[in-house]
């Protein structure tokens, strides 16, 4: 008999209500229901506590998850590179890119997009070679949901945690070729690059606050079905285990 789970999500945000013109914190946690109580006001704290000031809107959605099993996977490991400039950032993400296979041209258009979507909820899918979007969500973008990391102990901060518990799921994908993520939030990781193969590249400190406007790109092999990576993506729970 399996064990039963439940999805704990938040999401905070300043000024118009749901529609949210300014992202403040978000978060899901998986867990069983006697952890339900706990774990919402964890999240209510998170929310109510940020760099990015106030929220005027907080919503917590508590949701059983129905698909049959849960994996459990083991999270990417994880390395660190000091830069003191965007450019010397830029370089290193470029050549990590470049040693996986992603094209220059999807890596002009990956970087082009981060620099100028402010309002990126998702992530973009990217062809590896082309450079060509394979969503069609506009600014909401791609979400990536249905994770956790279920080791409390584990000696890392919460955001370096849940950024890697991301992109552990997302680099399981056998459609994922690599992913790259920027972030203006001056708490969080400023950048980092990951692939199934090297891991998880944390690319720091590089910037002033605001000085990125953040985002996310996957970049996406070639024989990707969409629909089932998607799917993937933002419906199938994933457990993340520590060594």
């Amino acid at each position: 008999m399996s064990k039963t789970f439940y999805s704990i999500r938040m999401r905070a945000a300043q000024r118009n209500m749901e529609v949210g013109e300014k992202h403040v914190s978000g978060g899901e946690r998986i867990a069983s229901k006697v952890q339900i109580e706990p774990i919402v006001n964890q999240l209510l704290h998170k929310a109510s506590n940020h760099s990015r000031g106030d929220a005027d809107f907080i919503q917590i959605t508590v949701e059983k998850i129905t698909r049959p099993q849960i994996r459990y996977l083991p999270p990417l490991e994880m390395t660190t590179v000091d830069v003191d400039s965007i450019e010397k950032a830029h370089r290193e993400a470029r050549d990590i890119l470049t040693s996986v296979g992603v094209s220059q041209q999807a890596q002009n258009v990956a970087f082009q997009l981060l620099n100028s979507s402010q309002n990126l909820r998702g992530a973009i899918l990217l062809h590896s070679k082309t450079g060509l979007r394979l969503d069609d969500r506009g600014i909401k973008g791609v979400r990536v949901s249905r994770m956790d990391w279920q080791d409390a102990d584990v000696d890392l901060n919460e955001r370096v945690r849940e950024a890697l518990a991301l992109a552990t799921k997302v680099a399981n994908s056998p459609y994922t070729i690599a992913e790259l993520c920027w972030s203006d939030d001056p708490d969080y990781v400023t950048g980092y690059v990951s692939n199934h193969e090297f891991g998880y590249v944390r690319i720091s400190p590089l910037k002033r606050e605001g000085s990125e406007s953040g985002g996310r790109i996957f970049f996406v092999a070639d024989e990707v079905n969409l629909a089932s990576y998607i799917d993937y993506l933002e419906r199938e729970p994933i457990l993340i285990k520590g060594h």
